[in-house]
């Protein structure tokens, strides 16, 4: 397909986008994607061709694309099918043209697909056809002389050309989308008590499809999965019989399909004898093949819809955690809380590398609590410790109290150690600590997600980190694309450190992958680092198109290119040096001299490919090259609250938004039980979206509302709390 068509159908394909993009603009990306770029390459360094669309503008091109191309060849299967059936006429042709969604191409082609064996395939096969094209085209004598087998055969054929129809499916595929009630039922002979009681809320629920909500769908679909509740999706059956006998009943559609009689065929009223026949296939094609059918594939759409909801709200929490804001150069003692097996501490350097570790058991029922006092002590002083890292998983909060009681003059944070023991089992762990155990390698994760938390979560599976909306509901396959596209777009966005990360963290970067970060990081083990950007193009398989991708991407400081520790691509390079020599300066002087660069005069360098896009972007590199996009963390104190008995209502606590969903937001407020602040609980407004009010990383301050402890569960209030911030203060 031409760029141009395939453009004109992805602009169709995005017309309810919220910001939908011009046909030139998605031209220019199909163009970029075909040529190998990648999302986040395009994004910051082809603005003039693109128009300055973002990433997640850029990714719906390229989802869209993806979209359209599999429609297009489902058309072109169908289209061939039917050429070689003999059956493609021009009016056919010009309706499968104007097909725009898979379901009108399936309606089209449903008429002429090789059959299941059926019970309208076996009354064809018996001959009965033509009896049933005579009662369709109201040929009473018939429909008289016919024997009652024969007729009963005519009839499922009747019922399956009735549900089959393209009109007919169409209209109540639309009254499917406008009237169908999801409803949902304690499966028959199941118990209402145990597991059961996590559904109890839909053991009687009924509310119009159109309308609902992502979490409820799919709460709905995991209670029937399990085989606790029976779920259907439909408008009632009477409704659907009344449509589809008012359209054929009233000769409101045509039958052309079925060959030249028919559609030479006048329309006129039914007579008695074939609306005998007729009605009775129609009743029987709705109950037995129309309605199922499309009940598939409302739950299916209904299911996509919802999935879309949570993965967003995944896609989009998990990018908050990742953007989480660092604390560099410190060296930090980390602990991993238990109970009886102990607390493992560990102490990392300035560039998160293992020093030692060991155990304390300052929680019952061991109660040491003076020899973990003094263990803690002589590391923070032997190894000059800038922050303690407290994992907040069982006992977290205890230990957190317990080291702000010895005073150490410097901050203690809970992290939030979700997946932290998938990574200590991976191989990946093996290989970084291969001399310790899963304890250790626990330990050391948690003290290396404070340090930065975006290279530590990149070496876990996103699904396991925690911040999702029924993530082991949805698709996977979508799931995983997205969520892999949020670490592709958070990494790239901060920029990596060519010399100091990981084979992890260097995979994300655009136009490499794991391979090529690997042959970088053997590349810089076997070279004792890089010095100049250039050299990535020794790295054995790294060619041209890689680098062009991913050099922007990659910083070096203190190299022997003042430019590469920023990120102006080197295809800039000159165009920086230009300006430089312009000015009368060198390029360094332009980076660290502001009166150097207000002397800069963009519109003297604008040209084809270079506008004032890239120019500002450039001059912004200039000015702060390197600039960590991620702010500066500030630790949170909680209150001397430890449990849920600690708890009433009416108290005003602090808080950390841990996790955000369509309903509300969770929030830790130190008890280890997140409670929920509702949706409606937010702010003394309507609230569309949670992520509107609040983020993950949040430091927020929360009113108690109740607090039922039989099933854990804490309901919080924002709207009482102070929100007059001057900005969000994002927290590990």
């Amino acid at each position: 397909m031409e760029t141009q068509q395939l453009a004109e159908r992805i602009e169709r394909q995005l017309a309810d986008a919220a910001s939908r993009p011009q046909r030139a603009q998605i031209g220019a990306v199909i163009e970029l994607l075909d040529q190998g770029a990648t999302l986040p390459f395009i994004a910051r360094y082809r603005k003039e061709r693109t128009g300055g669309l973002d990433e997640v503008a850029i990714g719906a091109i390229s989802d869209a694309r993806d979209t359209v191309q599999a429609r297009e060849a489902r058309r072109d299967t169908i289209r061939t099918s039917l050429q070689k059936q003999g059956v493609l006429t021009p009016q056919l042709a010009a309706r499968l043209e104007a097909a725009a969604t898979p379901a009108e191409l399936e309606d089209l082609y449903a008429p002429y697909k090789p059959r299941r064996r059926t019970r309208a395939a076996v009354a064809i096969e018996a001959g009965l056809a033509p009896l049933a094209q005579q009662i369709l085209l109201n040929r009473p004598q018939a429909a008289v002389e016919a024997d009652l087998e024969a007729l009963a055969a005519a009839r499922d054929i009747l019922a399956e050309w009735i549900a089959e129809h393209p009109e007919v499916r169409a209209a109540v595929r639309q009254l499917f989308e406008d009237k169908a009630q999801l409803a949902a039922s304690r499966k028959r002979g199941v118990s209402a008590e145990g597991k059961a009681q996590h559904y109890k809320d839909y053991f009687d629920h009924s509310e119009p499809a159109a309308g609902a909500p992502s979490h409820r769908i799919l709460a709905m679909l995991r209670g029937e999965r399990r085989g606790f509740l029976s779920v259907s999706v439909r408008p009632s059956e009477a409704t659907v019989i009344d449509v589809v006998t008012a359209l054929v009943m009233r000769c409101k559609v045509r039958w052309d399909h079925l060959g030249t009689e028919c559609a030479a065929a006048v329309p006129q009223p039914y007579s008695a004898p074939c609306a005998g026949q007729i009605e009775p296939a129609l009743r029987d094609g709705c109950t037995r093949l129309l309605i199922p059918s499309l009940e598939n594939e409302q739950r299916a759409a209904l299911k996509r819809r919802a999935d879309a909801t949570a993965i967003s709200i995944f896609a989009h929490n998990l990018e908050q955690l990742l953007m989480a804001p660092p604390l560099p150069d410190s060296a930090i003692l980390a602990i991993d809380p238990g109970l009886r097996t102990g607390c493992k501490l560990v102490c990392l350097d300035p560039h998160a590398e293992l020093l030692c570790s060991d155990t304390i058991f300052p929680l019952p029922p061991h109660n040491k609590t003076d020899h973990a006092a003094e263990t803690i002590r002589t590391l923070v002083l032997r190894h000059h410790i800038d922050a303690v890292a407290v994992g907040n998983g069982t006992g977290g909060r205890d230990v957190q109290s317990f080291i702000e009681a010895l005073e150490l003059g410097i901050p203690v944070v809970s992290v939030n150690e979700s997946g932290a023991s998938v990574y200590s089992a991976s191989a990946l762990a093996r290989e970084e600590l291969p001399e310790h155990d899963v304890t250790v390698r626990g330990a050391v994760s948690i003290g290396r997600r404070l340090a930065d938390p975006l290279s530590e979560l990149v070496k876990i599976e996103p699904r396991s980190i925690g911040v999702g909306q029924y993530q082991h509901d949805v698709d996977q396959k979508a799931l995983h694309k997205a969520l892999d596209q949020v670490v592709v777009r958070c990494v790239n966005r901060v920029g990596v450190d060519l010399n100091g990360a990981g084979i992890s963290l260097i995979s994300y970067v655009a136009g490499l992958g794991p391979r090529l970060a690997r042959a970088v990081v053997e590349y810089r083990s076997s070279r004792g680092g890089f010095s100049r950007r250039d050299q990535l193009l020794e790295v054995p398989g790294l060619g041209p198109k890689a680098f062009e991708q991913c050099a922007g991407f990659l910083r070096i400081s203190g190299g022997a290119e003042p430019l590469d520790a920023g990120g102006v691509h080197p295809e800039r390079y000159d165009l920086v040096r230009s300006i430089a020599v312009d000015l009368g300066v060198t390029v360094s002087e332009l980076m660290t001299n502001p009166e150097a660069r207000a002397h800069i005069e963009p519109q003297r360098y604008v040209r084809g490919d270079v506008g004032f896009a890239t120019l500002n972007d450039i001059i912004g590199e200039l000015e702060r090259p390197g600039r960590d996009p991620r702010g500066v963390l500030e630790p949170l104190r909680f209150a001397d609250v430890h449990s849920l008995e600690d708890l009433a209502a009416g108290m005003r606590l602090p808080g950390i938004v841990t996790n955000i969903a369509a309903f509300g937001a969770f929030v830790d407020i130190g008890v280890h039980q997140d409670g929920l602040v509702h949706i409606s609980k937010l702010a003394d407004r309507f609230v569309r979206d949670p992520h509107e009010v609040v983020a993950i990383g949040e430091a927020v301050t929360v009113t108690v509302l109740a607090v039922d402890s039989v099933r854990s569960r804490i309901s919080l209030s924002l709207i009482d709390a102070d929100t007059a911030k001057p900005e969000r203060k994002i927290h590990h």
